[in-house]
């Protein structure tokens, strides 16, 4: 089962992002403020939303997304930030119910395109993730800004 998540589900989700990240080699990098995301998600002004997959009747995996905007397609479009099964759980469909809740999202709100990134070495989803007609967008280099950065630009006079 695929639904939109409820403040309810807020421990799982902190715990599905921590368990991406430990399956992305990145765990010393989460510095996630559960409260904090309960307010991104769930707050007066949302940054972004979760669908998550249950199995049971217990969450065990999730697709983070937000809203982007495409000038040239003069649209909205969907940004999937996270999307994370947990292993024991793969292979039940539910990393494709995921996108294929996500993509009538798209649709119903006059999306352009849904779009997200995937690391280099991560050949099962990538597979996965072609299988479903995607493809690689090879002539972009994403680029950042990190804390320290935004601080040094956004403080400077």
């Amino acid at each position: 089962m695929i639904r939109p998540a409820t403040p309810a589900d807020l421990p799982v989700i902190a715990q599905l992002i921590r368990e991406l990240a430990k399956y992305e080699r990145v765990a010393d990098k989460v510095v996630l403020d559960e409260a904090k995301l309960g307010e991104h998600l769930f707050g007066a002004r949302p940054y972004a939303e979760v669908l998550v997959a249950e199995d049971a009747g217990a969450v065990v995996g999730l697709a983070l997304f937000f809203h982007n905007y495409s000038t040239f397609g003069g649209r909205p479009g969907i940004y999937l930030e996270d999307l994370f099964v947990r292993p024991e759980f793969r292979g039940k469909g539910l990393g494709k119910g995921l996108l294929l809740a996500l993509a009538r999202l798209a649709v119903e709100r006059d999306c352009c395109k849904v779009e997200w990134s995937v690391l280099n070495w991560n050949e099962p989803s990538i597979r996965f993730y072609e299988s479903l007609g995607a493809k690689p967008q090879d002539e972009w280099t994403v680029y950042r800004l990190d804390a320290a950065a935004i601080t040094r630009l956004g403080g400077a006079g």
